[in-house]
């Protein structure tokens, strides 16, 4: 019995354990399944809770033994406890992770970071525009817009990738186009030996296809590449497209997710805890931002 208060050592040890935001939770992985050449999607499921993500948060993923890594979620929120995850295996966490079969586990942290802000947006213009493996977290996002299609007026998303090898959510794009209230465009940087027969360029050249839309009236999410922003920033402005209505997600070398190690610093801004979500406004003038 503790002195102060009356209450159980076991007791403050567990409280400390279920609300700190340095341990880890189990997490059993249930589904798995390849998209791409680097890329595979994880549905992972807590036991006893949701994970209570927003669109556009991340988790810290961890192997015992090996390390941790800052992944983006991919599924929209949920009220079950499973959550979606598209990892690209670029590094020895990851690699140990698609190494993983359904029925294994991994530590999981989160979720942290700033969100889409999806109630903000209500009873405006939509426009997603992502690039390569960007889809993933901007996915979350689109999958709660299309939930609430009533709060939102018109909603455009524009994707590209290298090639149509690495075309992510091939299923799901084949139904978001047959839908009459999403206006879905795609393009690939090449088509090389693929059966294309889809646009072929960068992804500011779908940019015209935004046209109809009043910049005023409109949202423009960026997600994707660090190269592209600049660009597609460039294309928005030259439609008029103010800087406030301009929302960003930067990943930049995210590693804590606390606001700790300082590797995602950009000046006085922690990427980890004030992004990954930024309007673009607010970060413009910051050179390591975009």
């Amino acid at each position: 019995m503790c002195e102060n208060c009356g209450c159980t050592e076991t007791n403050q040890k567990d409280d400390v354990q279920k609300n700190s935001i340095y341990l880890p939770e189990v997490a059993k992985l249930t589904q798995k399944k390849k998209m791409t050449p680097f890329d595979s999607f994880f549905e992972f499921q807590l036991k006893d809770r949701p994970l209570g993500h927003l669109p556009g948060q991340f988790a810290e993923i961890s192997i015992p033994g090996i390390g941790e890594a800052p992944i983006s979620i991919s599924s929209g929120p949920s009220k079950d406890n499973t959550f979606e995850m598209v990892i690209r295996n670029v590094g020895s966490v990851t690699n140990a992770i698609h190494a993983l079969e359904p029925g294994e586990s991994v530590g999981v942290r989160g979720p942290f970071g700033t969100s889409f802000p999806m109630n903000n947006l209500k009873g405006k213009n939509l426009l997603f525009i992502t690039g390569g493996i960007g889809l993933v977290p901007a996915r979350s996002a689109i999958l709660y817009a299309m939930e609430h299609r009533k709060d939102y007026k018109e909603f455009f998303i524009l994707f590209g990738c290298k090639d149509p090898s690495q075309r992510l959510f091939t299923d799901e794009i084949e139904n978001w186009k047959k839908r009459d209230d999403i206006a879905f465009h795609e393009t690939v940087d090449r088509k090389e030996n693929f059966p294309w027969e889809g646009n072929v360029g960068v992804i500011t050249t779908l940019l015209p296809k935004a046209e109809k839309l009043d910049p005023k009236e409109t949202y423009a999410i960026i997600v994707g590449p660090p190269v592209m922003y600049k660009f597609v920033i460039m294309g928005l402005h030259d439609l008029e497209f103010p800087d406030e209505h301009i929302i960003v997600s930067l990943e930049r070398r995210m590693k804590c997710g606390v606001g700790k190690c300082g590797h995602c610093q950009m000046d006085s801004k922690y990427v980890c805890q004030d992004g990954p979500v930024f309007y673009y406004h607010d970060i413009k003038h910051l050179k390591e931002a975009i």
